[in-house]
């Protein structure tokens, strides 16, 4: 191990310094049935400061962050504010602290105004509202923090990046000192990232502290102060940011072993066009989704389709996959049409497809994962289940699926191990022979170790020949894959480059529209 300055908890942490924290948990720990979420977990932060919070699905963390916001009581142990115990019996009461949380899913009311929002639940108001002055107020708030932003515009119209700055500039209105903020750059594009880690340090200069949750190893090295990591709801080390440590010593504090999630590109010279687009296009209830879109994708190579949600990537994957008819256009997949054939046609020539929503596309919630599994393999009237169930037990433990089994319900995983179980059922090969593979949000929800094998497995189906499509919201995961990139930006390709030459500052302007070209 490299020379990281961490220790495993044993004890209270406290950061040393004379002055009490802004907030501190003293050994806390949270009980639900069946599962210990936090065991004598010990946390803090000092004002002005980053404290990052890290680790798997399921580690504890999002459960320690509800705790330190009022949502949750701990059942044993206590949260210190200033160095006196409080009890936060509700968000409300935490907010009277001066705790907010700031939802990875914003809380807006899309027909509000900016301003309209901000204030929204506040008890101080006054029966009748003097727009201008609260407008005003707004405007001051935001503006000291480096959040300028119209509060007359209604949220509807907001871009992700400026719904996120409402959200954070309401509860830096209700008085917020210490805000939570949960995977706040999920959803955001490079240069919106950089916006928001900028506006960090502001509130950070001016005494605020963040609590930081995340799990992307990269941005945690860049904007923490100090991260905490959090296995099976025990902390597992207290690690110094900035620079400090590093994302191998991250990842093997957060799983107990190393993990490699390095750049990976084809390795064996690509073969015959599997997947061709030729001017493509779709009208859906009067509005161009797609806007003639042709490209192609060659046998052993893996084209990543970038782009922020809701600019067409949903609706290409689909008509791909047959269950869209394109407007205009034609599709081919292994050299036969695969236009208006729909999606059984489209599986006949070849095609995997793992869709963006899990439950309601992809699995079918009220079936097990034995039959999930069989789905897109036996269409007999007969099905014979025994015979698969080897085969299901196999794949739930390479899958790292947590289920009781081949005969636990979809309904009843979590979002990441639905995610696996269709993953393995595509990526384990159905009733012929894959040839394209269009995946959508691969690793979305996974945990960093299932992370890794999720892209071990995709690149091993590139070097076995598969021609894959890979669309994701995360950029990071296509410039670690993709040997070609394409933006997708209001339904067309905005920006073409080679994976291995991309520059994350150009394909990240290219997804917010700002600019258009390609082999940049």
């Amino acid at each position: 191990m490299s020379n990281t300055s961490h220790e495993v908890a044993s004890g209270p942490y406290h950061s040393g310094g004379a002055a009490p924290s802004a907030l501190s948990a003293h050994s806390v720990s949270k009980r639900f049935p069946g599962v210990l979420a936090n065991d004598s977990v010990d946390f803090d932060i000092q004002p002005g400061e980053v404290h990052t919070l890290l680790g798997e699905n399921g580690a504890g963390k999002s459960t320690l962050a509800a705790m330190l916001c009022g949502l949750y009581q701990p059942d044993s142990g206590y949260i210190a504010r200033n160095g006196q115990r409080v009890v936060l019996s509700s968000p409300r009461a935490g907010l009277q602290h001066g705790i907010a949380m700031v939802h990875q899913h914003f809380r807006l009311v899309d027909r509000f105004t900016v301003a309209e929002n901000v204030i929204l639940g506040s008890r101080n108001l006054s029966f009748v509202l003097d727009r201008r002055s609260i407008n005003e107020r707004v405007s001051e708030v935001a503006e000291s923090y480096g959040l300028p932003i119209d509060p007359t515009a209604t949220v509807g119209d907001l871009s992700v990046g400026q719904r996120q700055r409402v959200e954070i500039v309401k509860a830096l209105y209700q008085g917020a000192e210490i805000l939570l903020l949960d995977e706040p750059t999920a959803v955001l594009v490079p240069a919106e990232v950089e916006k928001l880690f900028e506006n960090v340090h502001a509130m950070t200069q001016a005494g605020k502290s963040i609590v930081f949750i995340s799990h992307k190893l990269g941005e945690v090295v860049e904007i923490s102060d100090r991260v905490t990591v959090l296995r099976g709801g025990k902390v597992t080390g207290h690690v110094s940011g900035r620079g400090a440590t590093d994302t191998k010593d991250l990842a093997r504090l957060m799983v107990g072993r190393d993990i490699n999630l390095g750049t990976q590109r084809a390795s064996h010279p690509t073969g015959h066009e599997v997947l061709q687009i030729r001017d493509v296009s779709l009208n859906v209830n009067g509005v161009n989704v797609l806007s003639n879109i042709s490209f192609n994708v060659h046998e052993g190579e893996m084209v990543g389709i970038a782009g922020v949600a809701g600019n067409g990537q949903k609706e290409l994957a689909d008509t791909i996959a047959g269950l869209l008819s394109p407007t205009s256009g034609s599709i081919s997949i292994g050299g036969a049409t695969a236009t208006d054939r729909g999606p059984i046609h489209a599986r006949e020539l070849g095609l995997a497809y793992v869709p963006e929503d899990r439950l309601g596309m992809g699995l079918v919630p009220s079936m097990s994962i034995l039959d999930n599994l069989l789905l897109t393999r036996d269409r007999h009237i007969v099905v014979d289940r025994a015979s698969v169930r080897p085969e299901a037990t196999r794949l739930i433990e390479q899958f790292e699926i947590k289920a009781n089994g081949p005969d636990h319900l979809a309904r009843k995983l979590s979002g990441g191990n639905a995610q696996k179980v269709l993953l393995a059922r595509e990526l384990s090969g159905g009733r012929t022979a894959t040839k394209l593979l269009v995946v959508c949000s691969p690793t979305r929800g996974l945990d960093v170790g299932a992370i890794e094998t999720v892209r071990r497995l995709l690149d091993d189906a590139r070097s076995a020949g598969q021609a894959i499509l890979l669309i994701s919201e995360d950029l990071d995961e296509i410039m670690s894959l993709a040997d070609r990139i394409l933006v997708l930006y209001r339904g067309s390709i905005a920006h073409e480059t080679p994976g291995e030459t991309a520059q994350i500052a150009t394909v990240g302007a290219a997804m917010a529209g700002l600019t258009t070209g390609v082999n940049g």
